[in-house]
């Protein structure tokens, strides 16, 4: 399998993942001045069970976390659920204490 690459589009307001140069998910999201809230994963069922889906979750958590601007609403069941499974990434989600350690 290709290397997966991650990238924001803003314009379409989306985090995309392509292999060899082909779309092979994405993650939407919306803004506001303090939160950035991802709506919707999809990941093309040629592209299932190949990392596709957590590349971009945690691309686009990790770019959110770099830029400080924004905290995290994960209204999409896949992000949120990424988040459950990965709660390093806690800190920056809305709502969620900062003291949190997963206890």
């Amino acid at each position: 399998m290709p290397e997966i690459d991650v990238a924001n589009d803003p314009r379409r307001k989306r985090y995309e993942a392509r292999l060899a140069g082909e779309v092979a998910g994405f993650t939407e999201y919306m803004l506001t001045d303090e939160l950035i809230v991802f709506t919707h994963t999809e990941v093309s069922p040629r592209f299932e069970g190949h990392g596709v889906g957590s590349a971009i979750a945690r691309f686009a958590l990790d770019d959110v976390r770099a830029a400080g601007e924004r905290k995290v609403l994960p209204v999409c069941p896949f992000i949120k659920g990424w988040i459950r499974r990965h709660r390093e990434y806690e800190p920056i989600v809305y709502g969620v204490p900062a003291t949190t350690t997963g206890d």
